[in-house]
């Protein structure tokens, strides 16, 4: 059985794909801390894993040059493809919020921030103490001493629901490693395309706070000790060995540290 079939089948059944989408990805998780250039051949091998056509690239490929992410330059037959100072000036904050280390340790203070809409109204949110302040109007940090499953459903709307419970199946389908690189390769790039579409919509729950019923409680755990079972096979790939102080280097601010 092909080990990728459940993940590419879901990745083909939610609409239609949106190619140029999966490059950001691949140029995300694969491409950016290996010198940031990806020849054609080598973005055509593993989006043709997943099956995406050779045509459908090259479209993909053409808008995001036409959008200002990524450019191209020849050597010879071979064309090789990297984000603008631009792309790389948009990609590092979503970088960061991807890849951000889960939670270690119970919350034990909690903050209720309160930010004005551009018509006035609040929007309040909940969030350990710690947590970066992304510019509140109004800021309260101390305990917590009591919470209704009402208000823990509402954390979670039905399209958040949705989207945890396709991570949930996706997560299930990963607990076994592929055995060829090229399928671990595959799969990372997998996750990490749904993982980033959750992460740049919602900011993160805190394990304490999910209801009792989500499809996950802790996400982010969840996604990182995957990402560190694939990543050994996955690096393999593109020719880096992951017992190498390059690789472990290129790994430390992915997820807190995948030798951690």
């Amino acid at each position: 059985m092909d080990p990728l079939e459940p993940l590419v089948k879901a990745l083909h059944s939610e609409g239609r794909l949106r190619v140029w989408s999966l490059v950001i990805t691949v140029f995300g998780d694969l491409v950016q801390y290996r010198g940031g250039v990806i020849t054609t051949g080598q973005l055509g091998e593993i989006l043709g894993r997943v099956g995406v056509e050779p045509g459908t690239l090259r479209t993909a490929l053409s808008r995001l040059a036409r959008d200002g992410w990524v450019e191209s330059e020849r050597d010879g037959r071979i064309s090789r493809y990297r984000l603008t100072p631009e792309g790389v000036a948009e990609f590092a904050p979503a970088t960061s919020r991807i890849y951000a280390a889960p939670q270690r340790e119970p919350v034990k203070r909690w903050a209720v921030t309160v930010r004005l809409g551009p018509n006035g109204s609040p929007e309040i949110r909940l969030l350990p103490s710690e947590a970066k302040d992304d510019g509140s109007d109004l800021r309260i940090d101390g305990t917590l001493s009591g919470m209704s499953p009402a208000y823990r459903a509402a954390l979670l709307p039905d399209d958040r629901r949705a989207a945890l419970g396709a991570l949930a199946r996706d997560l299930a389908n990963l607990q076994v490693v592929p055995k060829d690189p090229l399928d671990a390769a595959a799969a990372r790039m997998l996750l990490i395309h749904r993982w980033r579409r959750i992460v740049l919509r919602w900011p993160d729950i805190a394990p304490e706070l999910m209801p009792d019923d989500a499809p996950l409680t802790d996400p982010r755990a969840d996604v990182a000790a995957a990402y560190r079972r694939l990543s050994p096979k996955a690096e393999r790939w593109l020719g880096l060995d992951w017992g190498s102080e390059t690789a472990h280097r290129a790994a430390m601010g992915r997820f807190g540290g995948l030798d951690l």
